[in-house]
């Protein structure tokens, strides 16, 4: 065995033999328990970053984890293929996506396999591959014969030169961020998934998922958010018609001075019609972004329609606006603005002059109900509210309630803020949406024999609309149903679509016949599941609706796709995420080139939490590199001294005893730090005090029982590391003498009799404060504890002069000794 740690020879040397034992090859038992084990599956853009290494670093770990705790654990790896990136860099690269993908995929595999990490690689899939996607296909089609897929308009970012539909974050100052045209807001059809369908489900089963971060099922809440409230009418003066809105505060509905409606609502169009001021404000309204978030924050404006409505509770006349802050993809396009009681509504009205009106007062006297200064949104007891005077919230809210339904003019209403899933894109690298239009049958779902629908891989790509558009080889094809000349579909699918179940043909990716076989139902579902705390609402919730509804097709037997959840944080580097426009990236290639793999695995989980951001350091990864190498020496240190001849009998068991409580102490934490708790950090940092305390221990007693010590030790040592560096333990346990794989070693397991302890070390408190210690027998009685507390010289000079009230003695911990 070389002298020196050489990480490239060893990590080689390691990853051929894993390679050829198939050491991590997942095979179906039913009859032992399983451990499903996935990290989020990366996006093939071309090279790991550290966000990347550190998350697939953790999964691999936990799954190294539970391997030697006897599961049978599966741990696969795919590509989230296809995607907006792959279209931008075939412009740029003057390649065809699928081939910039396909070199892409190679590249990162040869990095995830340098790193060491333990993928049963039969299983890999691609969801660019048409024998992936003719499944979503599949189910699409069997959503649509559910009721589960509808088609309807829906506004959208247009770019009007790149002829393509904009996510928000491709919209720069209003215009298109690669032609640079002003952006329109247009709508047009889109494909729907009804995720509300399923809205009280998603939200009820967030109550089961122990195993998630709290935040992450807030975030979940509040994005269905599941809202009681009503739904009241507001009679339009000289027209038939009403408006409608929803509301979560019936209480305050005394307090409205206003209606507001969306630029795209049908009375906004129609008055625009005759009012050439609110048409050109519609169509400002019309360009720029239609995120929520971005509607939070953009300056609220508005326009006075002329139109009056009229309040169904007190026949008050109050005129209607249409304003920049009203959504009408959420709600009904329309709200009853109060501006004493909302905030935005009170920005709005301060703008404008619009009157504001109090009819809710606090009821707690430390409130602040100042109108000068902002608006009062707490609920409170309600005054200037006519017959309702006096009430409090939840009794206002019930008696107008009834007023309403009373009067015909509402009534109350759930309402949820979760909208139905659009799964359309105007764009090409993405899986066809399995649907052809005949002028005589209508929309007709390709029939199952004919999927897939297969995407052209050999294009030329120019980036102006999708070249599926100008294809008729594509989109020429014939009724399925009458067999007249029909054509398909040219939209692709949202590429949450393959994120969203993914997870379950991982158990049987090259089946060819179903979706999914009997094999889902024994590994799914997903035991630990990792991934970016970006990803803790879109992906997670579209996973959960695509499970529940794989479920209800029998494709699946459990209720929600992942049972544990871990939010990784960040790599920051000088406080900043990593990232290239910053020139702060490090080179994941280039250190495991200067350190090895295990070097940079050992400091991303050693540097922080992992569900903390964690800064980059190169210090620690130098210091990682030196505790490898103190590691190396050590072992090879104990191979030498084999052969070196020492005194059959160890002088002091005493000292002996305590490595042994030592050791198995460490077993104990390390064991709960992997498992329960997930602390990495704190895992390594006891194994960086073990290799201490076993070198210290190794100096001062070289005798034959101590070898067999330190071997116990050493070998303890490697086995709680081995997940985490596996390629240098794998190396060491060989030097140990041992024949068998470490990677196919059971988890070292705690003595609990080494760790009772002959002597206690016991705190000396007087009045609760720290006066001093003793050192006295485990099994002392309190009274001769006691005794010792009193006689002992500290506690002697604190307590002269006093009169002891009272003695506690906490056992095993302290003794307080009280005085006066």
């Amino acid at each position: 065995m070389d002298a020196q740690y050489n990480p490239q020879t060893v990590e080689a040397e390691a990853q051929a033999y894993w390679q050829k034992s198939q050491t991590f090859k997942a095979n179906d038992d039913p009859l032992r328990e399983k451990f499903y084990c996935l990290s989020m599956f990366p996006y093939p853009s071309g090279s790991l970053h550290m966000g990347h290494v550190r998350n697939y670093t953790i999964g691999d770990v936990i799954s190294r984890f539970q391997r030697m705790q006897g599961k049978n654990v599966l741990e696969p790896i795919g590509w989230d293929a296809f995607g907006l990136p792959a279209e931008n860099a075939a412009i740029k690269h003057k390649v065809p996506p699928a081939e910039w993908t396909y070199q892409n995929i190679e590249l990162m595999r040869q990095q995830f396999k340098r790193l060491g990490f333990g993928y049963d690689w039969d299983r890999e899939l691609a969801t660019c591959k048409p024998d992936y996607y003719r499944w979503e296909q599949w189910f699409f089609v069997k959503l649509f014969e559910k009721g589960l897929v509808y088609k309807k308009n829906s506004v959208v970012n247009w770019d009007p030169v790149d002829q393509t539909v904009l996510a928000n974050e491709q919209v720069i100052d209003g215009c298109g961020w690669r032609s640079g045209a002003k952006v329109e807001r247009r709508e047009i059809p889109q494909w729907f998934l009804k995720i509300t369908a399923y809205a009280e489900e998603l939200l009820k089963d967030l109550d089961t998922l122990t195993g998630w971060p709290e935040p992450v099922k807030t975030m979940q809440r509040n994005w269905i958010g599941k809202a009681i409230g009503a739904a009241v009418q507001f009679k339009v003066k000289e027209r038939s018609d009403a408006i409608e809105i929803f509301t979560t505060r019936p209480d305050t509905l005394f307090g409205v001075t206003y209606l507001a409606i969306a630029p795209e609502h049908s009375l906004s169009l129609a008055v625009a019609k005759n009012n050439p001021e609110i048409h050109q404000f519609i169509e400002e309204c019309r360009i720029g972004k239609v995120a929520e978030a971005e509607f939070a924050t953009l300056e609220k404006r508005g326009l006075d329609t002329g139109l009056k409505a009229i309040n169904p509770v007190n026949g008050e006349t109050v005129p209607v606006w249409v304003a920049n802050y009203v959504l009408m993809e959420y709600g009904t396009g329309a709200i009853m603005a109060v501006p004493a009681h909302d905030s935005r509504d009170y920005e709005f009205a301060k703008k404008y002059a619009l009157p504001i009106r109090q009819v809710v007062t606090p009821i707690d006297n430390n409130q602040i109900c100042d109108l000068n200064q902002a608006a009062f949104v707490a609920k409170g007891k309600l005054i200037h509210s006519g017959q309702f005077d006096g009430l409090a919230y939840t009794d206002a809210c019930k008696a107008i309630i009834a007023f309403l339904e009373k009067n015909k003019s509402g009534q109350g209403q759930t309402h949820w803020r979760l909208r139905d899933w659009g799964v359309s894109r105007q764009r090409y690298w993405g899986a066809p949406i399995p649907i052809i239009y005949c002028n005589h049958c209508g929309t007709v779902p390709v029939p199952e024999a004919d999927l897939p629908v297969v995407l052209p891989e050999k294009i030329d790509f120019l980036g102006v609309g999708s070249p599926l558009k100008t294809m008729p080889e594509f989109y020429k094809t014939t009724c399925p149903t009458c067999g007249n000349p029909a054509e398909r579909e040219t939209d692709t699918f949202d590429t949450f679509i393959e994120s969203s179940w993914y997870y379950a043909r991982f158990a049987c990716p090259l089946q060819n016949q179903k979706m999914l076989d009997e094999r889902a139902h024994y590994w799914n579902p997903v035991d630990q599941y990792i991934g970016g705390i970006e990803h803790a609402i879109l992906h997670l919730l579209y996973a959960r609706f695509f499970h529940k509804a794989m479920r209800d097709l029998g494709l699946l037997n459990s209720n929600e796709p992942f049972t544990r959840l871990l939010t990784q944080g960040m790599v920051l580097k000088d406080g900043a995420k990593m990232s290239k426009s910053l020139g702060n990236t490090v080179d994941p290639e280039s250190l495991i080139a200067q350190y090895g793999a295990d070097t940079v695995r050992l400091f991303l989980m050693f540097a922080a939490h992992p569900e903390q951001s964690l800064e980059w350091s190169d210090s620690g990864v130098e210091g990682s590199s030196r505790f490898l190498k103190r590691l190396w020496q050590m072992v090879i240190q104990y191979t030498l001294s084999l052969s070196e001849k020492s005194a059959a009998e160890i002088t002091d068991p005493e000292a002996l005893k305590n490595f042994k409580r030592v050791l198995h102490e460490t077993i104990r934490k390390v064991t709960d730090d992997m498992g329960r708790r997930q602390t990495f950090n704190t895992a390594i940092a006891a194994m960086m005090e073990l290799l201490n305390a076993i070198q210290s221990f190794s100096a001062n007693a070289p005798t034959i029982t101590v070898k067999n010590s330190i071997k116990e030790a050493l070998e303890a040592l490697l086995l709680m590391l081995s997940p985490i560096a596996p390629h240098i333990t794998h190396s060491l346990w060989h030097t140990m003498g041992n024949t068998d794989a470490i990677v196919d070693h059971a988890w070292p397991t705690v003595d609990f009799d080494a760790l009772i302890k002959d002597n206690l070390e016991f705190a000396l408190q007087v009045n609760g404060k720290l006066r001093g210690s003793l050192n006295a027998p485990a099994s002392i009685d309190n009274q001769a504890l006691e005794n010792l507390a009193l006689a002992h010289e500290n506690i002697k000079r604190h307590i002269e002069g006093k009169t002891i009230q009272k003695v506690i003695v906490v056992p095993k911990k302290l003794i307080n000794i009280v005085v006066k």
